[in-house]
């Protein structure tokens, strides 16, 4: 069978009436911009990109080289195609509007330029993940208010994973798709169409540090994974956890599983660890279109609507049942279900 091209499968699309020129041309830009971004990760210490920035991000997290040297590569990337209104970066406060030298489109893109970058120094895989939206009409320059809809309305998400292989992981709401990167031709081709996650699972990712932190239905829910065999559950389950939010999803999107970042004492105050707008709604989307669940532990995250470009929320996704199951015994302690 002969390989299908990124820029094949996104004429399919146009073809099949899923995405406009103008979204196929944004994504061609993306893919191009990550293929930097791998060509500067897989340098490592001989690129001079390792270690601190020196600087901080709008939340206050330290950057490292490589976030800031990604953020610019995607910001100049997307600058003069033609085909954004704006983009909003996990690294900047505010949006960034197109020059005004630059003709604008109807799109707006969000990212996380190097999701993981606490794992850059230690050579373990990193990524990046967007989403895209589209530019409410009449709006020719778009605020942070504009980027504030819910996760449904998203046109577009995905990730790319910068490890032995490079992936792209991506979906239109038709279903998701991965893509490697044939590094001797320089082009991502389909490896993998379609993507179905397993509904039941055995293997879980969370960071155990946080055990003593957790909320008492959370508690519940591991108390039983880790009791295995003996346990309610009657399985013994398996425990993973890559601290690269790209690396653990794309494992589920592999070969099953799921992804807990819970609510927690620590993290009460913020609402959750993970960012809605640049980790939370993108994967959601992914995760649903390859028939798993994603969830806040109460409700459905694509449903919520945003209050702020970088607000946090608790991120529990992967395959349905499990997803299903630790939600119920939230909802359950809340007394939203008898």
């Amino acid at each position: 069978m002969k390989p299908v091209s990124l820029i094949q499968f996104l004429i399919e699309e146009r073809r099949a009436g899923h995405i406009n020129a103008e979204l196929s041309l944004l994504i061609e830009v993306v893919a191009r911009a990550c293929k930097r971004i791998g060509v500067a990760t897989g340098k490592g210490a001989l690129g001079g990109v390792l270690g601190e920035a020196g600087t901080g991000n709008i939340q206050g997290e330290a950057q490292k080289k490589l976030d800031v040297i990604s953020n610019e590569i995607l910001l100049e990337a997307n600058a003069w195609g033609g085909h954004l209104a704006a983009c909003a970066s996990e690294e900047m406060e505010d949006p960034q509007q197109i020059p005004d030298g630059y003709p604008k489109g109807k799109h707006l893109l969000l990212f996380d330029p190097l999701d993981g970058s606490s794992n850059i120094d230690v050579n373990v895989s990193v990524g990046t993940i967007f989403s895209v939206l589209r530019c409410p009409d009449g709006v020719t320059e778009p605020k942070a208010e504009h980027f504030l809809q819910p996760g449904t309305t998203q046109l577009a998400a995905g990730y790319v994973v910068y490890g032995p292989a490079t992936v792209l992981v991506l979906t239109f709401g038709h279903g998701t798709h991965e893509f490697t990167l044939d590094r001797e031709v320089g082009s991502f081709i389909l490896s993998r169409r379609a993507i179905r996650i397993p509904e039941q699972t055995a293997e879980f990712a969370i960071n155990m540090s946080n055990q003593r932190h957790w909320q008492a239905p959370m508690q519940r829910y591991i108390g039983e994974l880790l009791a295995g065999k003996t346990g309610p559950r009657g399985k013994d389950f398996n425990m993973r956890w890559v601290a690269s939010m790209v690396a653990d999803v794309h494992r589920i999107v592999t070969r099953g599983g799921v992804f807990y970042y819970p609510l927690d004492a620590k993290i009460l105050d913020k609402g959750g660890k993970l960012r809605l707008m640049y980790e939370a709604n993108p994967m959601a989307f992914i995760i649903e279109q390859a028939g798993g669940a994603a969830t806040t532990g109460r409700q459905r995250i694509m449903e919520l609507q945003p209050s702020g470009l970088h607000q946090r929320v608790p991120v529990f996704l992967g395959s349905k049942e499990e997803v299903e199951l630790v939600t119920h015994y939230h909802r359950e302690a809340d007394g939203a279900v008898s």
